[in-house]
């Protein structure tokens, strides 16, 4: 009988021994956990919070806030609310029906009206025409015309240089013939040149167009003449306003305000001399100091359009205006908009520190991911344009919903606008990865083991990790106060008990 209580007993204590050790060892594993968790939510100043699931495509899908609006709590988020708190300059009234002033470098837009609206845009299509072609050919590359080319254009109504078939140009001449000058013709030719054919050629500018940000746009011919399925937007045409001024080879060419000579061909014995078609440079109508070139276009369906880059004091701008009703207004209305965002607005500077303290604390990165590794980021810009009473202080930051996230080899990769109340006024690509943890970071930690695993948005209990730290404590030495005096009754209990044999 001694024997099995005696071994009873000892198997009680060591049962209870062994609950404890593993209790204790959860608790020192949560802890950790928690611990961690306190880190990723709190020590990280601010932390970045975010929910970006690989495999969506739509940025709008993506949810990087916890329902916060970003003008009220610097939260990251895809929805925009009205801060009244900063105020925007008034702006000039003007007469066309769409347009938009953009900073070409910052991409902050200044002033839109209607500038989503669907608008074919004529002529100003060639833009992109001569973006693809120089991206695509040498200038000194030659240009035979074929037949189609030649035979494309109504030679009364579109604007041309009668070029014949077999006719040859360098693509230089070319470029001035189709940016100058706007000859159809030539659009045709160069459109073959570049891609084959026509299809292949509009498929070239449509994914183009997406790539240089556009959302509203669809392409059907490389010259712009009025097709029900070629349109695009006041935006859209920025955007890609904004990819044609920031090529020199582009700039270059575009912006020549005297006129300029294509000598004889091996079929036309007589040079053509063209001149540039924008009124608001050199020596023209409609001069302005301060423009760096751009493109007009006409239709009867998408009536007068105009594209116009320009640059004082080291801003560039560009405006789009659409839908004018006849050609000085769409120089008046572009030059008043000029004016007004020279005069009204200042480029600051973004640092490192004012970028993370847009990040807020309030969720984080939720996954089994977390572990040893930082996450690594980059955000591109530096600069944004704000008015000039105007502070940095002021600006919040959003996901740009028309900006598709993409997922490559363990790096994601999402576009963030900078806001000032609800003005765009920058934007940057955030691109996120995982690394080790000798690198300096100031996101959460994030395994870069399992950078595929899909990471989702929870909301975060801000928690101070010294409290964390205490109740843990409290809760294993009052476990231990209460195990050890019940190891200690337990063996007093044995130790007075009456032994039978």
């Amino acid at each position: 009988m001694f024997n099995n209580s005696n071994k009873t007993t000892k198997h009680s204590v060591n049962k209870c021994s062994v609950l404890f050790n593993k209790f204790r060892k959860c608790l020192v594993r949560t802890a950790s956990i928690i611990t961690c968790t306190a880190i990723v939510a709190t020590s990280v100043t601010p932390a970045f919070a975010a929910g970006i699931t690989s495999g969506t495509t739509a940025a709008s899908s993506y949810v990087i806030s916890n329902g916060t609006t970003a003008a009220k709590s610097s939260v990251i988020s895809n929805e925009v609310s009205t801060d009244t708190s900063v105020s925007w300059p008034q702006a000039p009234d003007i007469t066309c029906e769409s347009a938009i002033l953009v900073d070409a470098d910052t991409g902050s837009i200044l002033y839109e009206k209607d500038a989503h609206r669907k608008c074919y845009p004529a002529s100003t299509t060639k833009i992109l025409t001569g973006l693809l072609t120089i991206e695509n050919c040498n200038l000194s590359d030659t240009l035979t015309f074929s037949t189609a080319a030649a035979n494309s254009i109504n030679p009364i109504e579109d604007a041309n240089l009668g070029m014949k078939a077999g006719e040859e140009l360098t693509v230089e001449q070319a470029l001035y013939a189709l940016l100058l000058y706007s000859a159809n013709e030539v659009a045709y030719a160069l459109a073959e040149k570049v891609a084959g054919s026509i299809d292949a050629f509009v498929d070239m500018m449509n994914n183009k167009a997406r790539e240089l940000g556009a959302i509203e746009t669809h392409f059907a011919n490389a010259s712009g003449l009025y097709n029900p399925n070629h349109y695009t937007s006041a935006y859209d045409m920025a955007m890609i306003a904004r990819g044609c001024y920031n090529n020199a080879s582009f700039v270059n060419i575009d912006s020549t305000s005297s006129s300029y000579t294509i000598p004889a061909t091996n079929v036309t014995s007589t040079p053509r001399t063209i001149k540039h078609r924008h009124k608001m440079l050199k020596g023209r109508e409609f001069y302005y100091e301060y423009c760096k070139g751009g493109k007009t276009g006409f239709t009867d369906e998408s009536l007068m359009t105009l594209v116009t880059f320009a640059e004082k004091d080291g801003m560039r701008l560009i405006c789009v205006v659409f839908r004018s009703p006849d050609d000085s207004t769409r120089f008046i209305d572009t030059r008043s908009l000029f004016d007004w965002g020279f005069n009204n607005f200042k480029k600051s500077t973004t640092s490192d520190t004012q970028i993370s303290s847009l990040f807020s604390t309030d969720n984080y990165y939720s996954s089994d991911v977390f572990n040893k590794s930082k996450l690594n980021f980059n955000m591109n810009a530096s600069f944004i344009t704000i008015p000039n009473s105007g502070s940095t202080s002021s600006v919040t930051m959003s996901l740009d919903k028309n900006y598709d996230i993409t997922n490559e080899q363990g790096r994601l990769a999402a576009k963030l606008n900078y806001l000032y109340g609800d003005n765009v006024v920058g934007s940057t690509t955030l691109s996120i990865t995982g690394g080790d943890n000798s690198n300096e970071s100031l996101l959460p930690y994030l395994s870069a083991k399992n950078n595929s695993t899909q990471l989702s948005p929870k909301r975060c209990i801000k928690i101070n990790i010294w409290v964390i730290a205490g109740i843990v404590a409290v809760i294993l030495i009052i476990f231990t106060i209460i195990n050890n005096a019940s190891l200690s009754k337990k063996r007093s209990k044995y130790s007075k008990r009456k032994l039978r044999f």
